[in-house]
Protein backbone atom coordinates (compact mmCIF):
# COMPACT_ATOMS: atom_id res chain seq x y z
CA UNK A 1 0.00 0.00 0.00
CA UNK A 2 1.63 3.27 -0.89
CA UNK A 3 1.53 5.87 1.73
CA UNK A 4 2.13 8.79 -0.55
CA UNK A 5 -0.73 10.64 -1.80
CA UNK A 6 -1.18 10.68 -5.44
CA UNK A 7 -1.27 14.15 -5.49
CA UNK A 8 1.28 15.70 -3.32
CA UNK A 9 0.94 18.43 -0.50
CA UNK A 10 2.79 22.07 -1.97
CA UNK A 11 3.09 22.47 1.91
CA UNK A 12 5.59 19.07 1.39
CA UNK A 13 7.48 20.04 -1.22
CA UNK A 14 10.78 22.28 -1.27
CA UNK A 15 10.56 25.97 -2.66
CA UNK A 16 13.07 24.89 -5.18
CA UNK A 17 10.91 22.37 -6.80
CA UNK A 18 7.63 24.85 -6.60
CA UNK A 19 6.20 24.05 -3.27
CA UNK A 20 6.03 26.17 -0.11
CA UNK A 21 8.64 24.07 2.03
CA UNK A 22 11.76 25.51 3.18
CA UNK A 23 14.78 24.03 3.58
CA UNK A 24 14.89 24.63 7.50
CA UNK A 25 11.60 22.84 8.33
CA UNK A 26 12.63 19.96 5.59
CA UNK A 27 15.30 19.19 7.70
CA UNK A 28 13.06 19.37 10.77
CA UNK A 29 11.08 16.96 9.57
CA UNK A 30 13.92 15.05 8.17
CA UNK A 31 14.60 14.64 12.04
CA UNK A 32 11.90 13.87 13.63
CA UNK A 33 11.53 10.93 10.93
CA UNK A 34 14.81 9.34 11.98
CA UNK A 35 14.13 10.24 15.72
CA UNK A 36 10.91 8.18 15.21
CA UNK A 37 12.57 5.16 13.31
CA UNK A 38 15.58 5.11 15.82
CA UNK A 39 12.84 5.17 18.58
CA UNK A 40 11.33 1.42 17.11
CA UNK A 41 15.11 0.10 15.69
CA UNK A 42 15.91 -2.08 18.41
CA UNK A 43 12.82 -3.82 17.49
CA UNK A 44 14.59 -5.45 14.09
CA UNK A 45 18.28 -5.05 15.75
CA UNK A 46 16.80 -7.69 18.16
CA UNK A 47 16.15 -10.09 15.45
CA UNK A 48 18.76 -9.00 12.81
CA UNK A 49 21.37 -7.30 14.74
CA UNK A 50 23.72 -7.96 12.58
CA UNK A 51 22.29 -5.97 10.00
CA UNK A 52 23.49 -2.55 9.53
CA UNK A 53 21.36 -1.03 7.12
CA UNK A 54 18.53 0.50 9.10
CA UNK A 55 20.60 1.62 11.30
CA UNK A 56 22.86 3.27 8.35
CA UNK A 57 20.08 4.52 7.07
CA UNK A 58 19.08 6.62 9.97
CA UNK A 59 22.54 7.75 10.14
CA UNK A 60 22.78 9.05 6.43
CA UNK A 61 19.63 10.36 6.94
CA UNK A 62 20.94 12.36 10.10
CA UNK A 63 24.07 13.21 7.84
CA UNK A 64 21.91 14.69 5.07
CA UNK A 65 20.51 17.27 7.56
CA UNK A 66 23.67 18.22 8.85
CA UNK A 67 24.62 18.57 4.89
CA UNK A 68 27.56 16.16 5.48
CA UNK A 69 25.97 14.08 2.63
CA UNK A 70 24.19 13.92 -0.54
CA UNK A 71 20.17 13.31 -0.57
CA UNK A 72 21.13 10.65 -2.99
CA UNK A 73 23.61 8.78 -0.49
CA UNK A 74 20.09 9.40 1.81
CA UNK A 75 18.21 7.95 -1.01
CA UNK A 76 20.58 4.78 -1.64
CA UNK A 77 20.51 4.31 2.37
CA UNK A 78 16.65 4.43 2.14
CA UNK A 79 16.76 1.60 -0.32
CA UNK A 80 19.41 -0.93 1.58
CA UNK A 81 16.94 -0.65 4.95
CA UNK A 82 14.54 -1.21 2.82
CA UNK A 83 15.85 -3.98 1.47
CA UNK A 84 16.95 -5.46 4.70
CA UNK A 85 12.65 -5.98 5.58
CA UNK A 86 12.76 -7.98 2.49
CA UNK A 87 11.86 -11.79 4.13
CA UNK A 88 11.27 -10.16 7.59
CA UNK A 89 7.88 -10.00 9.44
CA UNK A 90 5.70 -8.24 12.33
CA UNK A 91 8.12 -5.65 14.37
CA UNK A 92 11.93 -6.28 12.42
CA UNK A 93 9.89 -6.08 9.10
CA UNK A 94 8.04 -2.63 10.14
CA UNK A 95 11.17 -1.05 11.77
CA UNK A 96 13.58 -1.57 8.72
CA UNK A 97 10.56 0.06 6.28
CA UNK A 98 10.49 3.18 9.16
CA UNK A 99 14.28 3.59 9.05
CA UNK A 100 14.02 3.25 5.19
CA UNK A 101 11.23 5.92 5.49
CA UNK A 102 13.00 8.18 7.17
CA UNK A 103 16.15 8.24 5.36
CA UNK A 104 14.07 8.87 1.91
CA UNK A 105 12.53 12.70 3.48
CA UNK A 106 15.76 14.11 2.13
CA UNK A 107 14.36 12.96 -1.82
CA UNK A 108 10.87 13.17 -0.51
CA UNK A 109 10.22 15.16 2.65
CA UNK A 110 6.17 13.91 2.62
CA UNK A 111 8.28 10.21 3.67
CA UNK A 112 8.52 11.92 6.93
CA UNK A 113 4.61 10.18 7.63
CA UNK A 114 5.84 6.69 6.42
CA UNK A 115 8.98 6.56 8.94
CA UNK A 116 6.12 7.67 11.28
CA UNK A 117 3.46 5.16 10.78
CA UNK A 118 5.88 2.24 9.94
CA UNK A 119 7.18 3.13 13.61
CA UNK A 120 3.71 2.84 14.79
CA UNK A 121 2.85 -0.76 12.76
CA UNK A 122 5.97 -1.80 14.41
CA UNK A 123 5.84 -1.25 18.15
CA UNK A 124 2.09 -1.91 17.13
CA UNK A 125 3.09 -5.56 15.91
CA UNK A 126 5.99 -5.73 18.72
CA UNK A 127 2.98 -6.15 21.45
CA UNK A 128 0.49 -8.57 22.41
CA UNK A 129 -3.10 -8.52 20.64
CA UNK A 130 -5.06 -7.45 23.93
CA UNK A 131 -2.29 -4.50 23.93
CA UNK A 132 -1.73 -3.68 19.99
CA UNK A 133 -4.12 -0.54 20.45
CA UNK A 134 -2.79 0.74 23.42
CA UNK A 135 0.94 0.59 22.22
CA UNK A 136 -0.31 2.26 18.59
CA UNK A 137 -1.74 4.77 20.94
CA UNK A 138 1.09 5.18 22.66
CA UNK A 139 3.52 5.40 20.36
CA UNK A 140 1.52 7.86 18.32
CA UNK A 141 1.72 10.24 21.32
CA UNK A 142 5.28 9.68 21.94
CA UNK A 143 5.72 10.41 18.52
CA UNK A 144 3.42 13.56 18.76
CA UNK A 145 5.26 14.87 21.76
CA UNK A 146 8.49 14.88 19.50
CA UNK A 147 7.15 17.25 16.94
CA UNK A 148 9.34 20.77 16.66
CA UNK A 149 6.78 23.49 17.25
CA UNK A 150 7.86 24.98 13.76
CA UNK A 151 6.04 21.92 12.45
CA UNK A 152 3.68 20.59 14.10
CA UNK A 153 0.50 21.47 12.60
CA UNK A 154 2.09 20.72 9.22
CA UNK A 155 2.26 17.12 10.35
CA UNK A 156 -0.90 16.45 12.58
CA UNK A 157 -2.35 17.93 9.58
CA UNK A 158 -1.25 15.73 7.17
CA UNK A 159 -1.74 12.53 9.13
CA UNK A 160 -5.59 13.61 8.96
CA UNK A 161 -4.93 13.42 5.51
CA UNK A 162 -2.95 10.71 5.22
CA UNK A 163 -4.62 8.46 7.63
CA UNK A 164 -6.66 6.35 5.71
CA UNK A 165 -3.44 5.41 3.44
CA UNK A 166 -1.39 5.04 6.55
CA UNK A 167 -3.05 2.11 8.11
CA UNK A 168 -5.15 4.45 10.27
CA UNK A 169 -2.94 4.52 12.67
CA UNK A 170 -3.00 8.62 13.61
CA UNK A 171 -6.56 7.33 14.46
CA UNK A 172 -7.49 9.54 17.75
Amino acid sequence: MPILPKVRDSRLITIRRGGSLTDVDHRLLAEWAATCAEHVLHLFERDSGDDPRPRQAINTGRAWIRGEVHMEDARRAAFAANAAARGLGGPAKFAALSAGQAAAVAHVAAHDLGAAAYAIRAAQSASASDRAELERLSERDWQREQLPAAIRLLVLEDQRQRNSICWHVFDD
